[in-house]
């Protein structure tokens, strides 16, 4: 199954779009929920992946058994925040697992810092991946080491359970961090709430639950940066074009509310409004220097940014994506494999993105997306260059069901 995508005749774009929460937020209260009941939440995502971890909490707190299995599907956040989860219901046994994907994405480092605090987890497979046995119980131990550099949603995943845990959590984060704001992000919850956190330097200390600090909180979940990319990036390959995106704010915890200033280089003006953003075409012209940018801190936007620049014929050079080899698929081969495809010549590295752009691109290419959502999502902009096709578009409701519903709404006055 593929959509066939096909807007090169459009000359403006002129709309107003509404995104649900973002993912990562909503799926961080969902889990702190779990432990502090009172948090109420609206503007909840509607992901795949937000529902797969929905599901799987409700699954587990209302079976009466001993034992318990859960599937997560290909929802990775959900794996990563139910693993540390499940380690502290003390006297339930899940196992835990997912598609064959996810068998194939690491999660050792994760289960070695809970083993090390006193967690009770066995691999059930191949040693470092799901499927996982996991015993709850009371974790005793409060101080350990984990590199900085692993995926934020390890340490996204201890911090959730850490309020929790008899001492409390002491994290020290060795060598470089990736992804702080996803980090920034968690704590900033936690603190809302009541919790006493504190990050500096490389160190994170999170003190154990004081119920009589507690806060009453309802939570108005901001719409998803990540997925606001696609309109970014649409804006910047279509002249005369202007989309309104509701609900965003300047003081964002979301890391890829750095959107603005990054697109701002290559072609959109972004304005905040009463009501959310407005992104508008600028007549400004590109200058024709290698675009280059460090992505440590927001990996996610990396290909989105990529196509942008694939569309627009402008060289860019994308550093810090390291973690982009153990998402739903190898995403920096993907994007080398697909862009190619273009006519562009494509050099990767463990942790980098070349990207040399081709003089006119090549029509009517059928994108490969290798069930992951946001190659389905960042390709799609291209529909106002060259007609494309999108191999099983239905992939995009990993964190976006209603994409292809809201980027159609955009062209209805020109077909």
């Amino acid at each position: 199954m593929s959509l066939h995508l096909n807007h090169t005749k459009t000359t403006s774009i002129d709309g107003k779009i509404s995104i649900t929460g973002s993912k990562s937020e909503s799926n961080r209260l969902l889990v702190l929920q779990q432990f502090f009941p009172h948090i109420l939440i609206d503007n909840l995502s509607n992901s795949d992946d937000t529902k797969s971890l929905q599901d799987a909490l409700n699954l587990f707190s209302s079976s009466g058994d001993e034992s318990i299995s859960i599937d997560v599907g290909h929802a990775g956040t959900t794996m990563r925040f139910l693993t540390a989860y499940l380690a502290i219901q003390n006297g339930k046994t899940t196992r835990l697992t997912g598609s064959k994907r996810m068998q194939e994405r690491p999660i050792k480092i994760l289960v070695n810092a809970l083993v090390e605090l006193g967690a009770d987890i066995k691999y059930l497979k191949e040693n470092g991946y799901p499927p996982l046995l996991i015993k709850g119980r009371e974790l005793t131990c409060n101080k350990i080491n984990i590199k900085g550099n692993v995926s934020s949603q390890y340490i996204s995943a201890l911090l959730l359970i850490a309020p929790s845990l008899p001492k409390g959590l002491e994290l020290v984060l060795e060598g470089e961090i990736t992804s702080i704001p996803y980090i920034e992000m968690t704590l900033a919850l936690l603190d809302e709430i009541g919790v006493n956190t504190v990050f500096t330097n490389n160190k994170i200390l999170v003190k154990p639950i004081q119920n009589s600090k507690l806060k009453i909180q309802n939570f108005s979940i901001e719409p998803d940066w990540s997925s606001a990319s696609y309109y970014y990036s649409l804006v910047a390959l279509q002249a005369n074009s202007k989309i309104e995106l509701s609900g965003f704010k300047k003081n964002s915890l979301q890391g890829d509310s750095i959107l603005p200033e990054i697109y701002k280089k290559l072609g959109v003006k972004t304005t905040f409004t009463n009501s959310g953003i407005l992104l508008e075409s600028s007549n400004s012209t590109l200058n024709s220097k290698l675009f280059t940018l460090n992505l440590i801190n927001s990996p996610d936007l990396a290909q989105t940014i990529a196509v942008t620049c694939l569309g627009l014929g402008k060289n860019c050079h994308l550093t810090g994506l390291h973690t982009l080899k153990i998402k739903e698929t190898d995403r920096l081969q993907a994007l080398k494999n697909e862009l190619e495809k273009f006519g562009a010549i494509i050099t990767i590295t463990d942790d980098s993105l070349l990207l040399k752009a081709s003089k006119k691109l090549t029509k009517n290419i059928r994108i490969k997306t290798y069930q992951d959502h946001r190659m389905a999502l960042a390709f799609a902009p291209l529909l106002v260059k060259v007609p494309i096709d999108i191999e099983n578009p239905n992939v995009v409701s990993k964190s976006y069901p209603n994409f292809w519903e809201d980027l159609n709404s955009l062209f209805i006055k020109n077909d």
